[in-house]
């Protein structure tokens, strides 16, 4: 039997005053009466910018200058009758108010107004990547709990990221929940969210948590999803395999690395840009870049694919 071939999609995330621009598809077209961000079928000879331009023009009136398009994640999905390459970017700089010029359905709504069920199965990770920040923080080692409240409490007042991950496998279970509920109210009071590390059985005692984040050594003892769609479930991984697995059991996002050398993983070596390039095309979740990393590597990891970065050096402060 033949293969079925591949269509590269450009899908198009157009930002105004905090809000994104929806489409309803036309009930007669392949998963119609769902959901979608506008684009459309990447023709011979464009450029996923071009074509961009010209789907969204005819969509909706819009006008975009393809410079104002970066990228936001890439999609690989197979529905079994049509397999789909999503190659999706966002804009905040549309001119013109939009119109369901081919007779669609056109609203915008709150990112947070998304849900899975309402669009088609290959827009989650967009979705996941359009709710996830660009900076995913990982807590130091705890050497005193008070100290380490005070030194959480410093750093996220200081313009802290939005998601942070309460990492402390030197704490037996007990201490670590002790101290998650502590680290939660501080979370709470800036507005952040945060993830737990280690079991998924975690997420009982601190139901108020963001979600769990798995290590390998715990991701792969696992076949489905061990945690409910209500949480965030996010799974470490390194190689191809792990990432395959992570995709398995339905992850969120996924941590990917070491990118560089780095204190908190000594031996290890730095897989550079290239190689993460590569691996992270092959993730059909948001990546984050873990290993040696600082503010200023953004915008490598995002031109890599990347969601942004993670890390502790470059917002725990030395306090």
């Amino acid at each position: 039997m033949a293969a079925v071939p591949e269509i590269h999609v450009a899908v198009g995330v157009i930002f105004r005053q905090g809000k994104v621009l929806i489409a309803r598809r036309p009930e007669h077209v392949h998963q119609g009466g769902l959901l979608e961000f506008p684009g459309g079928k990447v023709e011979e000879g464009e450029t996923v910018q071009q074509a961009l331009v010209r789907e969204i023009r005819e969509e909706t009136g819009l006008r975009i200058a393809p410079e104002s398009l970066v990228p936001v994640i890439e999609v690989r999905h197979d529905y079994g009758d049509k397999r789909v390459f999503l190659d999706v970017w966002q804009t905040s700089s549309a001119e013109g108010e939009p119109e369901g010029r081919e007779g669609q359905e056109i609203r915008w709504l709150d990112v947070r107004e998304l849900t899975d069920v309402d669009f088609p199965v290959a827009n989650r990770p967009i979705i996941r990547a359009l709710r996830l920040p660009r900076q995913y923080a990982i807590t130091g080692t705890v050497e005193n709990e008070d100290a380490f409240v005070r030194r959480l409490q410093q750093s996220a007042e200081c313009g802290g990221p939005e998601l942070t991950l309460f990492r402390a496998p030197e704490l037996s279970v007990e201490a670590y929940t002790r101290l998650a509920h502590r680290a939660l109210e501080v979370c709470q009071a800036t507005d952040a969210m945060l993830m737990l590390h280690g079991y998924p059985s975690l997420i009982e005692h601190l139901p108020q948590a963001r979600g769990v984040h798995l290590p390998w050594r715990e991701a792969r003892q696992f076949a489905t999803r061990p945690i409910a769609d209500n949480y965030l479930l996010a799974v470490s991984c390194h190689n191809e395999g792990e990432i395959a697995h992570a995709v398995q059991l339905q992850a969120d996002f996924i941590t990917l690395g070491p990118v560089n050398p780095t204190p908190s993983h000594p031996g290890a070596h730095g897989m550079g840009w290239r190689r993460f390039r590569a691996l992270v095309a092959a993730s059909t979740v948001p990546v984050y870049a873990l290993g040696g990393l600082s503010l200023t590597d953004i915008d490598e990891a995002r031109g890599a694919g990347a969601q942004g970065i993670a890390g502790i050096s470059f917002w725990w402060s030395d306090v």
